[in-house]
């Protein structure tokens, strides 16, 4: 299956793009099995770039730092979305599913009332890079039954625009081309952008969309600030703006993510993330009941 489309299907036009409110730098930290990351949404933003929880990046040629991978954990409450730019790894649930994340390829996971999964390297050596995105799930979705779905990379629809620029449609639209997910409610939109220098991307947007840019290769201009690697870019949410536009100052990569925000109270803890301390307590208790599988009772 082949979804790359030669050039989009319409422009998105922007009289008024939105500035830059914080550059902030991501904090490096490991988890799991020793895997060494950079949280770039911490905790700290939540609010602020709600309905997105986390953005974690990962990219190293040293598999010291990746190859304890991600032994079975739990989650609650969400969804995960990770999107692998180089290399392998091998997703195992509770509930039996099972894929083979692989360059370019995403995997999608609605924890929703209870997984426990795990994510572990199939490759003893050469590069692993890519980004786990968290997304809230509204209050009344957070107890659905859990999902999972492999996209691979030939299955994310792929555009080219007139000024050059490569773009990836993990979810949401833009340009007029569908994302290979959709979802309501939050109405996600992930992009991955490949901007030659000198390029420009514009992509319209709500003002009552929360956005934020994450450049993780050279560097780019957004309404004058300029935004070097490995930096994320929290974007302004003025009332009479209706759009973004990236200018590359040099080669780049970039991830345009943005969605509604779902204005309800974030109660986390670890992984599990719901609106109240009581459901905390109680994503706590049925996880050490054994309630977070197909084979649970009631599941």
């Amino acid at each position: 299956m082949n979804t790359t489309i030669a050039r989009p299907l319409q422009t998105e036009a922007v009289t008024r793009a939105r500035a830059v409110e914080q550059l902030v730098t991501g904090l490096p930290t490991s988890d799991g099995a020793g895997v060494k990351l950079t949280r770039v949404l911490t905790q700290q933003f939540q609010r602020r770039l709600d309905p997105f929880l986390m953005l974690d990046a990962f990219g190293t040629d040293n598999p010291d730092d990746y190859i304890g991978g991600f032994p079975d954990h739990p989650h609650r409450g969400f969804e995960t979305v990770t999107y692998m730019i180089a290399g392998q790894m091998r997703h195992r649930d509770s509930f039996g599913h099972e894929g083979l994340l692989r360059n370019g390829g995403v995997q999608w996971m609605t924890a929703g009332s209870g997984i426990v999964h795990s994510e572990l390297p199939e490759q003893a050596d050469g590069r692993m890079e890519g980004f786990q995105l968290w997304l809230n799930l509204r209050s009344r979705d957070k107890m659905r039954a859990p999902w999972y779905r492999d996209i691979q990379s030939a299955e994310i629809p792929e555009f080219t625009t007139p000024d050059g620029v490569a773009a990836r449609v993990i979810a949401g639209r833009s340009h007029g081309v569908g994302g290979a997910m959709e979802r309501e409610v939050t109405e996600p939109l992930y992009l991955d952008l490949q901007l030659p220098a000198g390029a420009t991307f514009a992509h319209a947007l709500q003002a009552k969309f929360n956005a934020f840019v994450y450049v993780y290769r050279g560097a780019v201009d957004i309404a004058g600030t300029r935004v070097p690697a490995q930096r994320m870019a929290i974007l302004k949410n003025a009332a009479d703006s209706d759009g973004v536009v990236l200018r590359a100052v040099e080669q780049a990569r970039v991830l345009l993510i943005a969605g509604l925000p779902l204005n309800e109270p974030i109660a986390q803890h670890g992984p599990f993330v719901m609106n109240t301390r009581d459901e905390l307590i109680a994503a706590v208790q049925d996880y050490q009941a054994g309630k977070f599988s197909a084979a649970a009772p009631g599941a």
